[in-house]
């Protein structure tokens, strides 16, 4: 299962928390976030970090030419779309960074929310779901309605997002069966600034399942 936190904006936490397990890491260029970080950050992290955790961009409503210059400069592997992406703007993109993974990530408030994965299955490599919150696009704390994802099946891998903490992860993977978690505000002291032991807590967990 792929683990990704979210949210990385301090070089020494990043290659600890590569360290520790996590196969990906996230970096948020959207400038209104408190845990926005600009390219020279992302630089700064990414060089400590072994070539096999993945660095993944989160933007929303970027222009496309923006996306691919940050991909380029900041070294990053992948894309998170946490925006109002049509599934068009996915293809424009996948286009601009062959090989580079695309996520589009949805905010899940009622079961008819679904409809739009099967959309964006086609023209995304992977899916993230995460909780609705009318103002913030991520990093809310709120947790998804795990019993609406038991029987979600895509056709593409998927991040399950939203709330998640060391200490809800098993029951969450008890009723949800995702390809990979994502996780920011839940091992945090402070927006940006990650609180290792809660890191470390969490990977305790997932090894004792």
């Amino acid at each position: 299962m792929r683990i990704k936190i979210c949210g990385i904006t301090q070089p020494q936490q990043g290659k600890a928390i590569a360290d520790l397990g996590a196969t990906a890491l996230g970096f948020i260029c959207v400038t209104t976030s408190p845990r926005y970080v600009t390219i020279k950050q992302i630089q700064a992290v990414v060089e400590k970090l072994p070539s096999k955790v993945d660095s993944i961009g989160v933007f929303a409503n970027t222009r496309p030419e923006k996306i691919k210059q940050a991909v380029v400069d900041g070294g990053l592997t992948g894309v998170q779309l946490h925006g109002d992406e049509s599934p068009e703007f996915c293809q424009q993109l996948r286009d601009l960074l062959p090989g580079v993974e695309i996520i589009k990530a949805l905010r899940i408030r009622t079961a008819t929310d679904f409809d739009k994965t099967a959309i964006y299955n086609l023209f995304v490599d992977t899916l993230l779901l995460d909780a609705y919150h009318p103002q913030q696009l991520g990093g809310t704390g709120k947790t998804l309605d795990w019993q609406l994802l038991q029987n979600f099946q895509p056709s593409r891998p998927w991040f399950l997002a939203g709330g998640l903490t060391p200490y809800n992860i098993l029951e969450a993977l008890s009723q949800v069966k995702p390809t990979g978690i994502d996780l920011s505000s839940g091992v945090e002291r402070a927006p940006g600034d990650k609180d290792l032991q809660k890191v470390a807590q969490l990977f305790e967990k997932l090894g004792n399942r």
